[in-house]
């Protein structure tokens, strides 16, 4: 090992957990501690101005302008005596990550002081300008007015001394800049659509929620290692390193005893996380070594994204301070499981969850195979939309490998389900539906008491599984922002629902039975969507092969993959549902294919410089040792036993020198093919030409990198290797 390596591994071994001040009170004493909660605003605000402001909240009744300055005067009173100095509008530009300005509570008195003021003019809308951000064209230099403005419907916080307010981002000219925007929207849009819907069964329902409840899958990696790899530094990924001769093959790893440096990071995250009202439940050992995950409980969707975009900021916080980096990244060891983020998906409405079963009438069980089926409907229809809303120059390296789940979207139902809509389909009378509940299985061991089944098992390898009482979209990636996803899957189905219901209705103006005319319609559905239903294993070669014949998207290359968002019943969708405009698509498109570009141009001139700075000065200094060793030996020995003792070596001379020629040849094409491609006007061209011409080229490069690394004297080699950055000590 180089006395570098050494160094830093030593380093990194040696970290000892920090000490976890554990709060005296119960998690559910100090729960939300930093939020300006309903409990908080109840005690700050004046009863008229939370009774209004709850009602924004609860029922999106449209905000009262004139509550605004005592709603600020409340918030701050509350933040400053929390210790908050400082506020700004926090939000979610186009860049995956989160953004804030930080401004003091303070202004001028008149008197040539300073007092302590937050009207409600800042805390309703401000202007940013944030014109550096991502925007696709909307917004020109000289054009770069942009707006926050305030969400209500997701509660302010404090992190450290600022008093952070979650707020949309929108362009001067009403575009949104952001994630939040497009969501709220959809949400809506679902929101009108499936209470419309609801109403077939109950009268009474007022409102329908959409639910999400992610699950964050991480690794984490030691400071000092770290910072020995430019990659990691840079990327987020390794863009070397052979496989270690131990990895996860014995999956040992997976929901064993968690390392105590972990368990100290994790029990410290979960405090903070706790006093900034994100409700972590879950934490284990996920299946790559150094890899974990977290779980909250299900919230509302608006509120789960933000928490998830929060928890991600308060990981790479909080890792700091035991030693670690937390990596993100989709994939950031070759060779084992990926990273991904679980989006468990659901409707609910203020009366009762809308996909559960059985229900306790057959009306209650017809209303769930409705949702159901037009959720398959809208997934059909837009699988390419929902697999572009996923995608990114990160997460390619993911689906498909190690357990994630493939890119073709397909929905996994499980035996019962199936074939309840199979008996649908294939009955033409009116008899409702039943289901069964979970069923009981003995055991032939005394001690252990009935087991209760689920009606439906897991699939691991399907992007879209539902799994009792919810869907699993499996695809989306660690790093991503839930938004994405959930923009495009309840925005899809808002649609779907809306003709659902005009279908039935146009039955019922026939003459027929509400019943009947459900039932006709969902027994259409379930025949046109039935592409979209597979059970089966989504690894295997013969699935690629049906999912083509079946007309599912099985696009591979990323920057086309994203040219769903601008087919034509895309556009349709997004603009009918009201959620997205043409121009917004389009410029959002526009961001998606350059950020693909300068993602991978990154990691192609970390990966040059990796090779030209380290690996062939490295390889050369021990390919000369060899040479000199060859020649010492020819003067120590007969020329007959010489060559026999040193014909090993000479191998390794050549080989390396094959190696390094061609790491060297590959490299300098790489360069010119960036060249080449940079010089490409269309985004979504030169993004195309980073995917079929950079990432080629780089897999090469890695593969003779990674043979050297193998060669290479263990001591020589400079930059930390898997069986040391995969394993926690």
């Amino acid at each position: 090992m180089s006395k570098l390596r050494f160094r830093v591994v030593e380093t990194a071994f040696k970290k000892r957990a920090v000490e976890v001040q554990v709060p005296k009170e119960r998690p559910s004493e100090y729960f939300a501690k930093y939020v300006f909660n309903k409990e908080k605003m109840f005690r700050y605000l004046p009863s008229k101005v939370y009774a209004k402001l709850i009602d924004v909240i609860d029922n999106g009744a449209p905000l009262d302008r004139s509550i605004a300055d005592e709603v600020a005067a409340g918030m701050k009173k509350w933040a400053t005596e929390m210790g908050a100095t400082h506020y700004t509008h926090w939000f979610h530009p186009l860049t995956e990550g989160t953004a804030e300005k930080h401004d003091a509570f303070v202004e001028h008195d008149g008197k040539g002081g300073m007092m302590e003021e937050f009207t409600g003019k800042l805390l309703v809308q401000q202007e940013p300008d944030a014109s550096s951000f991502p925007n696709g064209g909307i917004r020109n230099t000289f054009e770069a007015r942009g707006y926050s403005a305030w969400d209500p419907s997701s509660p302010a916080f404090i992190v450290d001394d600022t008093l952070c307010i979650p707020t949309i981002f929108v362009a001067y000219t009403g575009e949104s800049l952001d994630y939040k925007a497009p969501l709220l929207k959809a949400l809506r849009a679902v929101d009108k659509a499936a209470v419309d819907v609801c109403h077939y069964f109950d009268p009474e329902v007022k409102k329908v929620f959409a639910y999400l409840g992610w699950e964050q899958e991480y690794f984490l990696v030691d400071e000092g290692l770290y910072a020995a790899r430019p990659d990691l530094l840079l990327t987020g990924r390794t863009l070397t390193g052979h496989d270690s001769a131990k990895n996860q093959q014995l999956e040992d790893h997976y929901f064993g005893a968690i390392p105590p440096r972990v368990a100290a990071f994790m029990k410290d995250l979960e405090i903070e996380a706790l006093k900034l009202g994100i409700p972590v439940k879950t934490r284990h050992n996920e299946v790559a070594p150094n890899q974990f995950e977290l779980a909250p409980i299900f919230e509302e969707c608006n509120l789960a994204v933000d928490h998830n975009m929060l928890i991600m900021a308060l990981m790479r916080k909080v890792a700091r301070n035991h030693g670690f980096r937390v990596l993100l990244h989709e994939k950031p060891f070759k060779g084992v499981n990926g990273s991904g983020k679980h989006n468990n998906w659901s409707l609910g409405t203020d009366t009762g969850v809308l996909l559960h079963a059985p229900g306790k009438t057959p009306e209650e069980n017809l209303r769930f195979i409705t949702f159901v089926v037009n959720t398959l409907m809208a997934v059909y229809r837009h699988n390419g939309l929902l697999k572009a809303s996923i995608s990114s120059a990160t997460n390619a390296h993911r689906l498909g490998a190690n357990e994630a789940p493939p890119a073709i979207i397909s929905s996994f139902l499980g035996k019962q389900l199936s074939q309840v809509l199979s008996h649908i389909e294939e009955n033409t009378t009116d008899e409702l539906i039943a289901l069964s509940g979970k069923q009981g299985m003995k055991l032939d061991i005394p001690q252990i008491p009935e087991l209760m089944i689920d009606n439906t098992d897991r699939n691991r390898t399907s992007p879209f599984a539902f799994t009792g009482n919810r869907f699993e979209f499996r695809a989306v990636g660690s790093e991503a922002n839930c938004a994405s996803a959930m923009i495009a899957l309840n925005a899809a189905l808002a649609e779907q629902l809306v003709e659902f219901k005009q279908e039935v209705d146009a039955l019922i103006e026939k003459g027929e039975p509400k019943i009947t005319a459900l039932l006709d319609v969902i027994r259409k559905y379930i025949k046109i969507c039935k592409p979209i239903h597979f059970d089966g294993n989504g690894y295997s070669d013969e699935w690629k092969a049906e999912a083509a014949r079946r007309g599912l998207d099985c696009e591979t290359s990323v920057p086309v993959i994203f040219d769903n968002y601008l087919k034509a019943d895309s556009i349709a969708m997004f603009e009918k549902t009201g959620v997205m405009t043409h121009k917004e698509l389009e410029a959002r498109n526009e961001v998606k294919w350059e950020m693909y570009t300068k993602k991978i141009q990154i990691e192609a001139r970390v990966l040059g410089d990796l090779a030209m700075n380290h690996i062939i000065p490295v390889a050369t200094q021990y390919q000369t040792e060899l040479i000199d060793n060859v020649y010492k030996m020819k003067e120590l020995f007969p020329a007959e036993k010489a060559a026999k003792l040193s014909a090993k070596n000479l191998e390794l001379i050549e080989e390396i020198a094959d190696r390094t020629a061609f790491i060297k040849e590959h490299v300098d094409a790489m360069i010119e093919a960036r060249k080449v491609a940079n010089k490409i006007e269309s985004e979504r061209e030169k993004a195309i030409a980073y995917h079929d011409t950079i990432v080629p080229a780089m897999e090469e490069i890695r593969y003779h990198i990674d043979k050297l690394e193998l060669i290479v004297d263990n001591q020589m080699w400079t930059l930390p290797k898997y069986r040391e950055l995969l394993f926690v000590r």
